[in-house]
């Protein structure tokens, strides 16, 4: 039993899944930077009362699902997601997809996914792939992050779908209804939908966790932690902030570029040079994330590690967070008339 898909490899799980769906129903206007902007993928928080693997609940990215169902909304496509309560229904339905030919994505967790390399798995269980048919006990699996197509045994896709932990997956499913025909105009304003979207989120929202406000207060909390938590409960806290941003599905560095190259793409639908010169910004941003990661990466493997290394990493966040605020700014004034 084997469904004829192709299968595309994306830089962030989500993204990916989302795009490769759609093409199975025709939908083939849908990039992965298409995909993420109008899912209004790009986001941030810093929980720190919420402990993941022993470190502070970091976000750089909206709630799992969200950016499949906002891209699906926005085009008017009907889903079907489901979740389970035990193992049998959820491989039951599963099969039933299969057999009518219906690929599905699938929310799982990291920790036990064999194809992936042993020091990219710990328990994170909102990781994205695809099943799309099964061989003998093999589960065939598009994984978008993955070069090329790979499979897992009906225990090893139980055992990762109905992961234990925060965000337990449950057996989640969920996949397009049906095609149709996507217009230009649904794209501009599906575009239009999207960016409105995320600039609410990252400059409008309340509180002080989340948005550019959440990025700036991670940064002066960083100037805090060496003496506040001692160096080496600090430096546990920075690997964490690295393996959130630059291993979890392209983290903050990777979704900053991805953003940039949604705006350049949106240019083809609306030619306001304003997106192409945020797009820059963007850009600006990622490099600026990933020379963080590497700041952070030097205190926590132990070559560099003074209060003013601290400091240092706390500047680059707040200095990035006043880069994304103009950024959504300039966004949040565009004329979106043709």
């Amino acid at each position: 039993m084997k469904y004829d898909f192709k299968h595309l490899q994306a830089a962030h799980c989500e993204n990916g899944v989302t795009t490769n769906l759609l093409r199975t129903i025709g939908v083939d206007k849908i990039t992965e930077p298409l995909a993420f902007g109008i899912g209004s993928g790009l986001f941030f928080v810093y929980l720190p009362f919420l402990k993941i693997n022993n470190g502070p609940a970091i976000a750089f990215r909206t709630m799992p699902g969200l950016i499949f169902k906002r891209t699906c909304n926005a085009l008017d496509i009907p889903i079907i997601r489901k979740k389970f309560s035990s193992k049998a229904s959820a491989e039951k339905y599963l099969m039933e997809c299969l057999l009518a030919g219906q690929p599905v994505g699938c929310q799982v967790g990291v920790y036990y996914l064999s194809y992936f390399p042993k020091q990219y798995r710990f328990h994170f269980n909102a990781h994205n792939l695809i099943v799309y048919g099964k061989e003998g006990d093999n589960y065939l699996i598009s994984d978008p992050v993955m070069e090329n197509e790979t499979t897992l045994s009906s225990y090893e896709l139980e055992r990762v779908r109905f992961a234990k932990g925060a965000l337990a997956p449950k057996g989640q499913i969920y996949y397009p209804q049906a095609g149709k025909i996507i217009t230009d105009l649904q794209m501009r304003k599906s575009i239009e939908s999207g960016i409105k979207r995320n600039v609410n989120h990252m400059i409008r929202i309340p509180g002080g966790f989340a948005g550019v406000k959440g990025i700036a207060f991670t940064g002066k909390r960083i100037k805090q932690w060496r003496n506040k938590l001692g160096e080496q409960k600090a430096g546990l806290y920075l690997a964490q902030l690295v393996r959130m941003q630059e291993e979890i599905g392209t983290g903050g560095g990777g979704f900053r570029f991805i953003y940039a190259a949604f705006l350049q793409q949106s240019y083809n639908y609306y030619s306001n040079d304003t997106l192409l010169e945020v797009s820059k910004t963007f850009t600006k941003a990622g490099d600026m994330w990933r020379s963080a990661a590497v700041q952070a990466a030097g205190i926590y493997k132990g070559r560099i590690g003074t209060q003013a290394d601290y400091d240092i990493m706390g500047d680059y966040l707040i200095e990035i967070a006043e880069v994304e605020k103009k950024a959504f700014q300039t966004l949040s004034k565009m004329n979106w008339k043709l």
